[in-house]
């Protein structure tokens, strides 16, 4: 069953390997890869849709696409996309199989960052072939995700013999496949996760703090600034480490932290900035960037 992403001017629909699609379930992530699998010219033979979000979704990204129920999916198509949520998916995998729906030649792709295809052996088990394919972006479930498919990377996971079309599904989709093992699977997600959603918890906590110092548009001062620091940190690492700690100034930290002791102050905050002050100064020991005696004091103060 091969796929060409590589077939110089023909349209997308005259290329080899064109395959007969179904998506389960019509989520942000499962409607906008419906969709950009459908720009590389496979047929979409139907998608599953319960919520009326998820069919207003599908009506807008995949339209003229029937609305099936999942054996029908299975019963049409060539491709299986299972871009349901990481606790549901063991759980459709398993059902699916138990219930025969699963045909030998079956390519049955996941979308859930944490597992690898170990969940899909039960669908391989019946002659299925699986793929973890997991886009490393925030899906906000409409037509400007397929733009920003562009600028994004995949994370696949496959057996050798078959990595290579999941590789050329995610080129087809517009975006750049990234190999991660089976095994570290778990680990990858736990990144993206800290730095993604993490991140999302720390800009609030900031624009928090601003507003309570009076600034009227926090995202105004926010935004160069963590943008710059973001740039900085993915270009030159921990070398573009700055800011108070990275300088052993002991008595700045010790007033951020009197002044996150206030009254009104959410505790998550304060508690947030001091764990990662520490890991802070911990780097910045291990960089060099501080002495022992200056991380011992900043260490000291964080832990009062």
């Amino acid at each position: 069953m091969p796929i060409d992403p590589y077939a110089g001017d023909l349209p997308p629909s005259a290329r080899d390997g064109r395959l007969g699609v179904g998506v389960i379930s019509a989520g942000r992530v499962g409607a906008v890869l419906g969709a950009a699998l459908r720009s590389a010219g496979h047929q979409l033979v139907g998608v599953h849709a319960v919520s009326s979000a998820s069919r207003e979704r599908a009506e807008l990204l995949l339209p003229d696409v029937p609305v099936l129920e999942i054996p029908e999916i299975l019963r049409r198509a060539e491709l299986i996309l299972l871009a349901v949520p990481d606790d549901a998916l063991p759980e459709v995998v398993s059902g699916t199989a138990e219930a025969g729906h699963f045909q030998p030649g079956h390519l049955v792709v996941h979308t859930s960052g944490r597992f690898g295809t170990g969940v899909l052996t039960p669908a391989e088990q019946a002659g299925a072939i699986g793929l973890a394919i997991h886009p490393a972006m925030t899906f906000t479930g409409t037509s400007m995700d397929l733009q920003r498919m562009t600028a994004a990377a995949c994370a696949v996971t496959a057996p050798a013999e078959v990595l290579p079309v999941a590789q050329a599904l995610v080129v087809e989709m517009g975006a750049e496949p990234v190999v991660v093992a089976e095994e570290h699977r778990g680990t990858y997600h736990a990144a993206l996760a800290h730095a993604s959603n993490h991140l999302n918890t720390i800009t609030a906590q900031s624009a928090q703090l601003l507003e309570a110092a009076g600034v009227e548009s926090p995202a105004r001062l926010l935004g160069p600034l963590m943008q710059a620091s973001l740039d900085n940190a993915l270009a030159s690492g921990e070398s573009a480490l700055t800011g108070p700690v990275a300088r052993g100034d002991v008595g700045t930290v010790r007033l951020h932290l009197d002044r996150l002791a206030a009254v009104g102050v959410p505790t998550d905050i304060r508690s947030a900035y001091t764990e990662l002050a520490r890991a802070t100064a911990q780097r910045a020991l291990a960089r060099g960037l501080i002495t022992e005696a200056k991380a011992a004091e900043i260490l000291d103060a964080l832990g009062r």
